[in-house]
């Protein structure tokens, strides 16, 4: 902790395979006492535990250890910046040991901790009998699990900070709890300082995806300088909970009240049940303020006691898939690209039959180019050069070879344009999902390995867990009736927008440019509206659905949209699985406004 009683926290990594400059520009330049490297999503498990398969002394983020760690360890130890990361991925001891070794060949050491007691992998046959927590799918089979892993909390990073380490090691834990465990050690806070919890923890949201807070991915991305430096982002937290959001002097990028609301809305559901192992958060009445040059204070989190459970997520195999790529370029590109990819289909699914194959689940034509993506809002542009992008799914993996042998024949016999594949020989790879599941917290065993011993770190439960019976839900008041003249504009003339996905759903966060134009966006986005304009993502969907929820403090309004993306991330045929093109997509909508409210706005 600073003389001013303050921390600040650096965000180096969004994920694996997020920029090898972010590290070294934080550590020179940022003035840190913690830097914060998250690498783990839920697809990314599956990857990991591939690996651990194949190789059982891997199955970490070699990103990490022979990237960020090997290239700055000098400058991590003379600055003396702290580092917790999840770089363990589903074998944190063998992240240590690797990155041991690197550290005595630089003649240097550090104390390194691992946090562990998330990899449930053994315990998966007691787990048979469990439903998925979402659609209710059964348990998959034992045999196709690559990994099992609760996802814990801060108060076992604080303990391996208080046991004096110098680097935190983890497996799975909850993004945020990189950046809540340091602020519960530096601060003191306990299990009852629920604000605080939810504020640290809004505080981890807000870089736990790097870049995303300082411009990345902003919605007036013209108005953010130098992408090719962009600077990564620093926290300034007190012990009350507030915190200020800025980034290195120098560096490009943009820190400003619309682009810290927009990450603060990025991949959440519920605003004022934000469900983490250390509390529940309520974003309902949070604040966003421009408190100097590229400095952003956070205020008005809430906080709630936890559920006392943990959620455990589980990845695992089901079938192969291969995904290919072929450009047709000339009048009427895309009618040919269609035409020609349906041909390839229709043969191979013949070829299937004949080898008493079958044919395959899923298939998915998107021609890349006519807006695929759109679906029905799609325009009639008639480009002149596109790719058609096929995919499909089968239970055998021989299916898949019968694919990508044909794929490659209309080259010569079928669309004029046909240029032959797109970046090389697609690959095969299985279809990965997530099956996720809650279980109580007293049946995980968290705990700190640290030099050659072993602290139980357990999270205590809370007597009393989280209701949501308590929730008071904003008080709206009617919306008056519009004055004067209407004109129809597109949405993105009075909001800015993020979205994301989490699992087989995605959110959209909609934020007023000026909360005088609120209550007209209101009205114009429905819930019914919504799941009319992203009817093609809905499609399949067992129960789609839309939920519309208030955000009074960011005059923003969040919308979850269930049952959709097709399975989602690697378990999804679709040109955007992660949904980070919905939010682009819905700014195109008109809605009304008035014409003086948006000529005064101009």
């Amino acid at each position: 902790m600073r003389k001013d009683g303050t921390v600040r926290i650096g965000g180096a990594g969004g994920f694996l395979g997020d920029s090898s400059v972010a590290a070294p520009q934080l550590i020179a330049g940022g003035d840190l006492d913690y830097l914060i490297l998250d690498y783990l999503a839920e697809a990314t498990m599956s990857v990991l535990g591939r690996v651990r398969v194949k190789k059982p002394d891997e199955g970490y983020a070699r990103d990490f250890t022979d990237w960020v760690w090997k290239d700055n360890l000098a400058e991590i130890k003379a600055g003396r910046v702290k580092i917790v990361t999840n770089a363990g991925g589903v074998n944190p001891r063998a992240c240590r040991a690797r990155m041991e070794q690197l550290a005595a060949e630089a003649g240097l050491s550090f104390r390194i901790a691992v946090v562990e007691g998330d990899d449930l992998i053994a315990r998966v046959p007691e787990f048979s009998a469990r439903t998925e927590m979402f659609s209710g799918a059964p348990f998959p089979e034992a045999k196709s699990v690559l990994s099992a892993n609760a996802y814990l909390g801060g108060f076992p990073i604080a303990r391996a900070l208080a046991e004096g380490a110098d680097v935190v090691i983890t497996g799975r834990v909850v993004d945020s709890a990189l950046t809540l465990g340091p602020l519960i050690h530096e601060f003191g806070w306990t299990s009852d300082d629920v604000d605080q919890l939810a504020a640290g923890s809004l505080a981890g949201h807000v870089i736990e995806c790097g870049a995303q807070a300082t411009g990345g991915l902003f919605t007036d991305w013209e108005e953010v300088p130098d992408w090719a430096h962009i600077g990564y982002p620093i926290l300034e937290c007190a012990a009350d909970g507030e915190f200020v959001v800025t980034k290195p002097k120098g560096t490009g990028g943009l820190v400003s009240p619309a682009v810290v609301a927009e990450q603060i809305l990025y991949e959440i559901g519920d605003p004022q049940a934000y469900a983490l192992p250390d509390v529940v958060c309520d974003f309902s009445q949070t604040r966003v303020e421009g408190v100097g040059e590229q400095r952003v204070k956070v205020t008005g989190v809430k906080g709630y006691a936890p559920s006392g459970k943990y959620k455990v997520s589980v990845t695992h195999t089901d079938g192969w898939r291969c995904i290919a790529a072929m450009p047709v370029v000339g009048r009427d590109a895309a009618r040919k690209a269609q035409r020609q990819a349906e041909a390839v289909l229709t043969r191979v699914d013949e070829m299937l039959r004949a080898r008493n194959l079958g044919p395959f689940r899923a298939t998915r034509i998107e021609i890349i180019g006519a807006e695929a993506s759109y679906g029905a809002q799609a325009r009639d542009i008639a480009p002149r050069e596109v790719v058609a992008r096929v995919g499909v799914e089968h239970d055998n993996r021989k299916a898949m070879d019968v694919f990508m042998r044909e794929f490659d024949a209309p080259t010569t016999s079928m669309s004029v344009g046909t240029t032959g594949w797109f970046g090389g020989r697609p690959a095969i790879s299985p279809v990965a999902r997530v099956f996720s599941f809650l279980i109580d917290r007293a049946q995980v065993k968290a705990g700190v390995s640290i030099g050659d011993r072993r602290i139980d770190a357990q999270e205590d439960a809370s007597p009393e867990p989280f209701d949501p019976a308590r929730l008071v839900r904003p008080a709206i008041a009617a919306d008056a009736p519009a004055p004067g003249d209407m004109v129809a504009r597109p949405l993105i003339d009075v909001a800015w927008a993020r979205s994301g996905d989490k699992g087989d759903a995605f959110n959209v966060g909609v934020i007023a440019r000026d909360p005088k134009f609120l209550p007209y966006i209101r009205a114009a986005l429905t819930e019914d509206r919504l799941l009319a304009f992203f009817a093609h993502e809905f499609e399949g969907g067992a129960n789609p659905a839309v939920l519309r929820y208030e955000l009074p403090g960011l005059n923003a309004l969040n919308f979850h949209c269930l049952d959709a993306l097709g399975g989602g991330q690697f378990a999804s045929l679709r040109l955007d699985p992660l949904a980070k093109g919905k939010a682009q997509q819905l700014l195109d909508m008109e809605i009304e406004v008035p014409a003086a409210l948006v000529a005064k706005a101009a």
